[in-house]
C-alpha cells in the first residue's frame, strides 16, 4: 500500500527495504526500463508484479479492499503461476489509472463492485504471474547456458532438472528485465494447482488490522491539517437559503466555516471542535414541496400495483392462465429502505497544490471519483492522485455516482486552503440517504389441477438506481434492469410468466446495496413461491426441484444444502426449516435456515446451511468467510434493518435504532463450496439474498405464519 504522511508508530511499523533494481511486469506492452546508472531497473507501464533484487514479490492489486478479501485471494493468482508462496507476496493498492487498472468488465474504468474482483482478474493476473515465471526462466537458460526445457520454477527459484542447480529468482532479475514479456505465457492446467483452491491462506489485512499498521482515511497526518464535518440538508431536496457563522466561529478550535454544494462545513483543528462548531451552526434551509413519509408512498405504491407496468418479461399467457386457473392465490411483499451502515462511516482526506489534488481514501470507483475530484477542484483527472486505502466496508455506499465525500472535501480544501480530513458521523451516514429502494412485490398465480404453478405474474414498483445518474442510458425500455434482477430472470419452469415494473421518482436518494436488485427479488420471489407450494400441497424442496429440472447449477446447490441440512429429518414444535435459492453475480447460493420460537414469538436463529457454487473456490477460506459475512449482513436487514421516511426526513439516527445483528444473536453458520473447474464467479454479494427468504420460510414452518413485510422484528 501507498503511504504518505508524517512518520508515526503506524509507519515505523510497515516501513521495509526497498526492493532496489528489479523486474516490474505488466500482461502486455511492457519494455525494459533503465536506472541511472544504466541497469535494467523494470519493465515499464501496466505493472502488477514487481521482484526485487532480494526476490521479493510484490503484488499490486487494482481493486479495493473493503473486508471482502481481495488483498488476499488475487496474490494467490499470482503465486500459482510465478510458484511462490502466497504468504511471501507484499501487496501494493493501485493508484487511480483507467489505463493500466480498468476493470475488464467494465471497459476503461477502474473500481471495485459487482462482486467482479476475482472473476475479472483471474486470467490477468494468472498472466501477470506466468510471464513473469517464463521471463525469470529464460534468463535462468542463458545464465546457465542450457535448454529452457530443462529449467522448472520451483519456490522462488528457478531449478535445472539435470544438475538440479537452483538459481533464487532475485539473482535473475536483472538479466530477466531486459526480455520482452510473452504476450501469451502458458498457464497451468486446473489440474496442475497447488495454491488456488487451497485451504489455510492466510488473510494479508489480518494482521496489519491486528497490529495497527492498516491505513485507513481517518488515519492520515498532515500539518496544518484541519478536519471537517458538513450540516447536510435534513429534509432531501433542501436547500441552504442562509447561515449564520458566528456562533460556530466561537467555538474554540474552530477555524473556518464555509459554503459548500451539499451544505455548511465546519472545519476545526479537532473532530470534537467540529462537531461542537457544527452544532452552533443557524441554518435557514428551503424545504421542497414534495416531503415524502413512509405510509404515503406504500398507500402510492399499492395503487400502482394494480395498474400494469412495463414489461420486463412476458412468456406464454400469463393473463389468460391465470382466467383459467383451477386455483388463485395473490400476496403483496415489502421491503423498506436501507443504510449501508458500514462499520467505518465515509471520510477523506485532501491535501490540494498548485496543479495537483491528492486524495488519501478508500475510493471504491476511483475512476469516476478521480473524474469528479477534479471537477470540484478545476483540474484535469490526470491532476487528481487517489492514494487507495483500506476501508472498514462499504456495501456499495463509497461507489455512488456523486462522489458525495470525494467532492465535499475537494471543495472544503480548496475553500479553505489547507488539507482536509473530512468526516462523516455515523447520524450522518444513516440519515443522508442512498439508500437500498423500498420495493413493493404484488403477485398473482394461478395452479393447475396436480396443484403445479401455471402461471405467475410479478408486479414491482420501487425506484430506479439508475434514473438520473452516469449510468442512466443502461434503462431501456422503461426497465432497470437492477430492479428486476432476479425476478425477470426467474428459474423456474413456468410456462405463463410475466413480470412488470414501476419505477416512480422520489427525492429520497437511492443507490446499490450489497447484492442489489437480488436483495429484495430473492426475497419476493422465493417466500411467494414456498406459498404456492403450499396451496399445490408440495414440499417446498420438492416443488423446486421439478421446476429445476433445467437448471443444474441451481439444483445442485439446492440438494446440498438440504442435504447438509437434514431437511427431511423432523423438527420438534417451536422449531422450523425454511430454504430458498438464488442465482446473482453468476453465482448460486442455496441456504437452509433453522429457527426456534419463544412462548411470547421470540425468533432466535440457531442454524444456516449454505451452499454455493462460485466457479473455481481460489480461496476457499475467503469464500467461507464471505458467505457468513453475507448471512450476518442479510439477517441485520431481515430482522431489523428499516429506514423510515416522515416529511421528507429519515428517522433512524445510529445502532440504537438501526440495529444490525449483534454476536449472541448469530447463528451457527455451514458453508459447502460446490467443486467446480468453470471460471470464478462472484462471492461478496451473493451470499446475501437467500438468507431473508429461507428465514421468513422457516418462520411460517414453525408458526404457520406467513411474513411479507421486512423488517420481520425480534419476535413474531
Amino acid at each position: 500500500m501507498k503511504r504518505a504522511g508524517l512518520m508515526d508508530r503506524r509507519s515505523f511499523l510497515v516501513v521495509t527495504a526497498g526492493t532496489g533494481a528489479g523486474l516490474c511486469l505488466a500482461v502486455a506492452e511492457a519494455k525494459a526500463g533503465q536506472s541511472g546508472g544504466g541497469e535494467p531497473a523494470e519493465l515499464a507501464a501496466n505493472a502488477f508484479v514487481a521482484i526485487g533484487v532480494d526476490g521479493r514479490v510484490t503484488v499490486t492489486v487494482k481493486h479495493l479492499e473493503m473486508g471482502q478479501g481481495v488483498a488476499t485471494g488475487l496474490p494467490v493468482l499470482v503465486a500459482e503461476e510465478l510458484e511462490v508462496d502466497p504468504a511471501s507476496i507484499r501487496v501494493e493498492f493501485a493508484p487511480a489509472d483507467a489505463k493500466r487498472y480498468n476493470n475488464l468488465f467494465w471497459g476503461p474504468s477502474q473500481g471495485t463492485g459487482g462482486s467482479t474482483a476475482t472473476a475479472n482478474s483471474w486470467e490477468q493476473l494468472r498472466k501477470a504471474g506466468a510471464a513473469a515465471r517464463e521471463m525469470l526462466i529464460e534468463a535462468a537458460a542463458q545464465l546457465l547456458r542450457v535448454d529452457r526445457g530443462a529449467l522448472i520454477a520451483m519456490n522462488g527459484s528457478i531449478v535445472h532438472m539435470g544438475s538440479g542447480r537452483t538459481l533464487p529468482y532475485g539473482e535473475l532479475v536483472a538479466t530477466a528485465a531486459l526480455l520482452t514479456p510473452p504476450a501469451s505465457p502458458p498457464l497451468k492446467p486446473v489440474s496442475d494447482f497447488r495454491l488456488i483452491g487451497r485451504n489455510g491462506v492466510k488473510r494479508k489485512d489480518a494482521r496489519d488490522k491486528i497490529d495497527g499498521s492498516a491505513r485507513y482515511g481517518l488515519d492520515m497526518r498532515f500539518p496544518y491539517m484541519l478536519t471537517a464535518l458538513v450540516a447536510r440538508a435534513p429534509v432531501f431536496g433542501a436547500k441552504v437559503v442562509s447561515y449564520d457563522r458566528r456562533a460556530a466561529l466561537a467555538v474554540p478550535g474552530v477555524e473556518a466555516v464555509v459554503a459548500i454544494s451539499s451544505g455548511i462545513t465546519v472545519a476545526a483543528n479537532s473532530t470534537w471542535a467540529a462537531m461542537k462548531g457544527r452544532d452552533a451552526l443557524k441554518i435557514q434551509w428551503a424545504e421542497p414541496a414534495l416531503r415524502p413519509s413512509t405510509d404515503t408512498i406504500r398507500g402510492e405504491w399499492t395503487a400502482l400495483l394494480g395498474r400494469t407496468g412495463m414489461p420486463a418479461r412476458d412468456e406464454g399467457d400469463a393473463e389468460a392462465a391465470l382466467a383459467r386457473g383451477a386455483r388463485r392465490l395473490s400476496a403483496v411483499y415489502e421491503v423498506p429502505y436501507l443504510a449501508h451502515a458500514p462499520m467505518e462511516p465515509l471520510n477523506c482526506v485532501v491535501r490540494l497544490s498548485p496543479g495537483k489534488c491528492e486524495i488519501w481514501a478508500g475510493c471504491q470507483f476511483q475512476t469516476h471519483d478521480q473524474a469528479m475530484a477534479a471537477k470540484a477542484a478545476g483540474l484535469s483527472p490526470e491532476q487528481v492522485e487517489i492514494n487507495t486505502l483500506y476501508a472498514g466496508g462499504s456495501f456499495g455506499r463509497r461507489a455512488n455516482p456523486a462522489s458525495d465525500y470525494i467532492v465535499e472535501a475537494v471543495e472544503v480544501a480548496k475553500a479553505v486552503n489547507t488539507p482536509v480530513r473530512l468526516m462523516w458521523t455515523r447520524e450522518d451516514d444513516i440519515r443522508g440517504g442512498y439508500y437500498r429502494p423500498m420495493f413493493l412485490h404484488g403477485f398473482e398465480a394461478a395452479l393447475d389441477e396436480q396443484g403445479m404453478p401455471a402461471a405467475w405474474r410479478h408486479r414491482l414498483v420501487g425506484q430506479s438506481i439508475l434514473e438520473g445518474g452516469p449510468f442512466a442510458a443502461m434503462i431501456k425500455n422503461g426497465i432497470d434492469f437492477v430492479s428486476v434482477e432476479g425476478a425477470a430472470n426467474l428459474p423456474y419452469a413456468i410456462a405463463n410468466l410475466k413480470v412488470e415494473l414501476h419505477s416512480p421518482k422520489l427525492p429520497v436518494p437511492v443507490l446499490w446495496w450489497r447484492s442489489v436488485g437480488s436483495s429484495h427479488t430473492a426475497f419476493a420471489t422465493e417466500c411467494f413461491l414456498d406459498e404456492v407450494a403450499q396451496a399445490g400441497g408440495k414440499d417446498p424442496l420438492a416443488l423446486r426441484r421439478i421446476l429445476l429440472a433445467g437448471q443444474p447449477r441451481h439444483l445442485a446447490v439446492l440438494e446440498l444444502a438440504a442435504a447438509k441440512a437434514g431437511w427431511d429429518n423432523p423438527l420438534p414444535p417451536g422449531k422450523g426449516r425454511g430454504l430458498a435459492v438464488h442465482e446473482s453475480f453468476h453465482s448460486f447460493v442455496a441456504q437452509v435456515v433453522e429457527i426456534s420460537v419463544g412462548a411470547k414469538g421470540e425468533i432466535k436463529v440457531d442454524r444456516v446451511v449454505c451452499a454455493v457454487d462460485c466457479g473455481i473456490a481460489v480461496t476457499p477460506d475467503v469464500i467461507r468467510a464471505q458467505m457468513e459475512g453475507g448471512i450476518a449482513f442479510g439477517l441485520s436487514a431481515a430482522l431489523f434493518g428499516e429506514i423510515t421516511i416522515r416529511d421528507g426526513r429519515a428517522e433512524q439516527s445510529n445502532f440504537h435504532d438501526y440495529r444490525c445483528l449483534r454476536m449472541d444473536e448469530m447463528p451457527k453458520v455451514e458453508v459447502h463450496i460446490l467443486p467446480s473447474e468453470a471460471p470464478p464467479t462472484g462471492v461478496g454479494e451473493p451470499g446475501v439474498p437467500p438468507v431473508a427468504p429461507a428465514l421468513c420460510n422457516a418462520i411460517f414452518a414453525a408458526t404457520g405464519k406467513r411474513i411479507r413485510k421486512l423488517p420481520v422484528g425480534e419476535r413474531v
